[in-house]
């Protein structure tokens, strides 16, 4: 009887380089995630931490100089957004989608009319049915704003949800709020890839790993990588970068 091994890496990027005008950003970039699991993206503002979730994602202009994105075993260096998305890849961006003129409730149900909208509302933290007829405008927080994306996103039921700096601005997520998100991702069976500058944010994950420099420079559990970053030993910028 034949056997078929299937493997646990959902994500597999080996020996990325992205490079701008003469300058590498992502520097032979080597980071596997696995299946239903939590992966944390600890580093410094101009680590490059942003720059490799947009090259995942296929964002127009970033496609890598050298190296490969494999996703469940298939190489997808040259599929566009839309194609990647198909896929199950999704993100929430560091700043909130400016989307405007529309239901909150039809801004989720867009991809599905048969979702229960108020149930993704309650897993990122919104609990009243007012929200469900609110427009999308300038009247919502940038919280509201934030966690409506996420909902959105948690609807898709993604095989590979980005998350990048889910933290970060003012009225954005709290600690608990993200630990709620996140366990609201791993409920759901996906694959979460956690960017963050906040070595407490990434202690939430299964496994981390510290970028420097455009390039992975240890990888472990959450608890040795944010040790060694707070430690700032970074062996590949020599301190240009993460200002050691």
């Amino acid at each position: 009887m034949l056997k078929y091994i299937v493997s646990n890496e959902l994500l597999n990027i080996r020996e990325l380089s992205y490079t701008v005008n003469g300058k590498k950003i992502i520097r032979d970039l080597s980071l596997t995630i696995h299946r239903s699991e939590v992966h944390a993206l600890l580093g410094a503002n101009g680590s490059g931490k942003s720059t490799l979730a947009y090259l995942i994602m296929g964002c127009d202009g970033y496609r890598p100089t050298s190296g490969q994105i494999i996703f469940e075993g298939n190489v997808i260096n040259d599929l566009k957004i839309h194609e990647r998305a198909r896929l199950g890849i999704t993100m929430a961006w560091q700043e909130p989608v400016r989307f405007e003129g529309i239901s909150i409730k039809d801004y989720l149900t867009i991809r599905n009319k048969d979702i229960d909208p108020s149930y993704y509302l309650k897993m990122v933290g919104l609990h009243t049915e007012l929200y469900l007829h609110r427009m999308v405008d300038k009247f919502l927080s940038g919280g509201e704003r934030k966690r409506i994306e996420l909902a959105s996103i948690l609807a898709l039921n993604p095989k590979l949800a980005i998350l990048d700096e889910p933290d970060s601005g003012i009225d954005m997520l709290s600690t608990q709020d993200i630990i709620n998100v996140i366990n609201a991702f791993k409920e759901k069976g996906s694959s979460v890839l956690l960017i963050t500058h906040r070595e407490e944010i990434s202690l939430i994950a299964d496994r981390a790993s510290q970028i420097c420099g455009g390039k992975i420079i240890c990888s472990g559990s959450p608890h040795e990588v944010a040790e060694h970053y707070k430690s700032r030993k970074c062996f590949v910028c020599d301190g240009e970068i993460c200002n050691i």
